[in-house]
């Protein structure tokens, strides 16, 4: 009986790892569910969180007994009337239109330098923060009602190249990972691979992740083998220029990406729209060099 199970579990695990060789390919979702943050939160990734708790009022003891004065009840009404909670609008790990309008309105004031993606990450929150001190706001790195009134009021509202810039998005400083070696240094907040070499940014493309459901794994990875020609064998989409650096996971061309953008998402893959950069990126890349994929 023991011999049985372990042939069992061994052929179970041997489908798994084939199916998820060749797993890979573009998932019809709405952009939503493409979410950065959804695939870090399914991935064990915790972006830096908004205040929660804080914002709640307290919530009285528990009790069967009904001894509390009706003066009491009424003094913790009217100070709870009197200090209302502040709900933020956007907060750390938002991921929305809002977003980008927020990141092209702290871009035109000079708060950010990168383009917006939507995305609420580390860098929009350090960007709301110094707006905030600036403005005499409390500087919590969260948008309430008073600190999106005061940036409206301050910049103009964005034109469509503003909100999406036709050029490729502005890649993240290099993770301390990327600085030696050869390396694809892969940013999951600025959506961008930069292919670097000792420490030199080479070329940089914009990238797209796997959905809540297949995220796109982080970490510290390298080159396990390279297809130019390569169809998923379960999705049969094609991977044009796959360089596979976790399981079934790989950086390959995606012609859904290319035209659909961010509103479809990969089954974990990263997915590069740039054809022209992918295929002279796939003729450098050698099997072995590092993959970084980081926030």
């Amino acid at each position: 009986m023991h011999r049985q199970r372990v042939i069992v579990r061994t052929l179970g695990a041997a489908a798994a790892v084939a199916l998820a060789a060749t797993a890979c390919g573009p998932k019809s979702e709405p952009a939503g569910s493409a979410s950065p943050v959804a695939s870090a939160s399914a991935a064990g990734v915790s972006p830096e969180a908004s205040p929660s708790s804080d914002d709640k009022q307290a919530s009285p003891s528990a009790s069967p007994s009904q001894s509390a004065s009706p003066s009491a009840s009424a003094s913790a009404s009217a100070s709870a009337s009197a200090s209302p909670a502040v709900k933020p609008i956007m907060a750390n790990g938002d991921d929305s239109d809002q977003v980008r309008e927020l990141q092209a309105r702290l871009k035109q004031l000079k708060f950010m330098s990168v383009k917006p993606t939507g995305f609420y990450g580390t860098k929009t929150t350090a960007a709301v923060k110094a707006f905030q001190s600036r403005h005499g706001l409390p500087a919590t790195g969260s948008v309430d009602a008073a600190t999106w009134q005061k940036l409206q009021g301050a910049s103009k509202k964005p034109s469509a190249d503003e909100l999406r810039p036709p050029e490729v998005n502005e890649a993240d400083a290099p993770d301390p990972r990327c600085m030696q070696g050869r390396v694809l240094c892969i940013s999951k907040e600025s959506r961008t691979l930069a292919w670097m070499i000792d420490g030199r940014v080479v070329s940089t493309m914009d990238v797209r992740f796997g959905s809540e459901n297949t995220p796109t794994r982080e970490g510290e990875f390298s080159v396990g083998w390279k297809a130019k020609d390569w169809t998923s064998t379960i999705y049969h989409t094609p991977m044009p220029y796959a360089m596979f650096f976790s399981g079934g996971q790989a950086v390959h061309y995606s012609a859904d990406f290319a035209a659909r953008g961010y509103n479809g998402a990969s089954h974990g893959c990263v997915n590069v729209r740039d054809k022209g950069k992918i295929a002279a990126l796939f003729d450098q890349v050698k099997v072995g060099d590092k993959v970084v994929v980081y926030w």
